[in-house]
């Protein structure tokens, strides 16, 4: 060993702080387990990520006790979600049928999501979590992962590690320093991000998620607006390559915003932000001592905010099979792949609906009626099976507390 590398050891090292991570981290401790938590970043400040708490991540808040706590943070509430379908403004998804504690979905800035479960997980002995801590490569002995070497702060550590679980989302170094297989389902489009600060005198909508035209959405962020763009994918640079002043001229069009009160907030394309949108699944999510969930399992598109929403069920359920023969010394393989097998169908049913929805969306743009575009026409109950299947998704997973 090096002069400059310290070892540290936990019976499980879970590489990334985003949501599966830190949930998974937290019901791993609270059950005794030693728990390291790696982020590479030195906080959670980031725009842009995935900010919808949906109504069956709540339920799981509640049952951990601190529902309150949490609501009394800043957010926003959608109970529908509202879009447009043949140039008509229509009501998407209704969540205020949903047999849960929270009738909504809540729009909070994840940076606040992951503080509040990172700040009760501080309270366990067993939980640690390394900021600033930038995975190099897997370790392994006698074909098992037995490890992770980390750049911390500039200084080499080994992390040993009964198991470990890869929750670094869609560029996950886990997956790629294991050689995991990829399944690509591709997408269409991609998406820019863009603030616009709120005034006075804005519509007061009542709900958070909005679509007014065709390619642009409206997420009401308290002081500002987060809005997307739907672009065609690999079209950014042509964009760009035309300045600014033509995509202002194509976003006043679409949005409620006129032309200079987007100039005021949009001064160059440093204020754009894109996203990449990508539909992918791993064949096997896990090795021997390796198991990886959430986007680093599957990058899901933002269609429907899904994305937090099956990374905390990944993790409630990862937790619930894996607690018991991790602490008994006993994990094997056998428990990893029972995770993906339950697993397996909400992520492809929740990807298949993405793509079905995505090809509607792209023949609705050439004036095209979809086949789901036809069958929505008329149904009033459509609303609330999109609440349901948006709202608490294919399947639930209740913590074993």
């Amino acid at each position: 060993m090096a002069p400059n590398t310290k070892s540290a050891a936990a019976s499980c090292c879970i590489v990334g702080g985003g949501p599966a991570g830190l949930m998974l981290g937290y019901l791993l401790a609270r059950k005794g387990i030693d728990v390291t938590v790696l982020e590479k970043h030195s906080d959670f400040l980031r725009d842009f990520r995935g900010d919808t708490i949906h109504p069956s991540t709540l339920d799981i808040i509640w049952q951990l006790g601190f529902l309150d706590e949490f609501l009394a943070l800043p957010h926003q509430r959608a109970e529908k979600l509202y879009g447009e379908i043949n140039g008509k403004e229509t009501t998407l998804a209704d969540f205020s049928h949903l047999p849960t504690q929270c009738k909504f979905i809540a729009f909070m800035p994840q940076w606040d999501f992951l503080n509040f479960i990172a700040s009760k997980a501080a309270q366990l002995p067993n939980f640690h979590l390394i900021h600033n801590a930038q995975v190099l490569s897997l370790r392994e002995d006698k074909c098992q992962v037995s490890g992770v070497l980390a750049e911390v702060n500039g200084e080499t550590q080994h992390f040993d590690a009964d198991l470990v679980v890869g929750c670094d989302g869609r560029n996950s170094i886990v997956r790629e320093q294991a050689g995991m297989e990829i399944r690509r389902y591709g997408a269409p489009r991609d998406v820019l991000w863009l603030k616009i600060n709120k005034r006075p005198d804005d519509p007061q909508w009542s709900m958070g998620h909005r679509g007014p035209k065709k390619n642009f959405i409206m997420i009401d962020r308290g002081d500002y607006w987060q809005c997307g763009y739907s672009i065609p994918k690999d079209s950014l640079d042509g964009l760009k390559a035309q300045g600014i002043a033509p995509f202002l001229d194509l976003l006043a069009e679409v949005s409620p915003f006129e032309r200079p009160r987007l100039a005021d907030d949009i001064l160059s394309w440093d204020d754009v932000r894109l996203l990449v949108i990508r539909i992918d699944r791993l064949k096997e999510w896990s090795k021997p001592g390796l198991l990886c969930i959430g986007d680093a399992a599957h990058a899901m598109s933002p269609i429907g905010g899904v994305g937090v929403n099956l990374a905390i069920q990944d993790a409630v359920a990862t937790a619930n099979i894996i607690t018991e023969p991790l602490k008994a010394g006993r994990l094997t393989l056998r428990h990893l792949k029972r995770i993906q097998r339950r697993r397996t169908f909400p992520t492809w049913a929740t990807q298949a609906l993405q793509i079905m929805i995505s090809k509607a969306g792209q023949k609705q743009r050439k004036r095209a009626p979809s086949r789901l575009e036809m069958w929505l026409r008329g149904r009033k109950f459509i609303p609330f099976l999109f609440g349901r299947l948006i709202g608490v998704g294919f399947y639930r997973e209740i913590p074993k507390l």
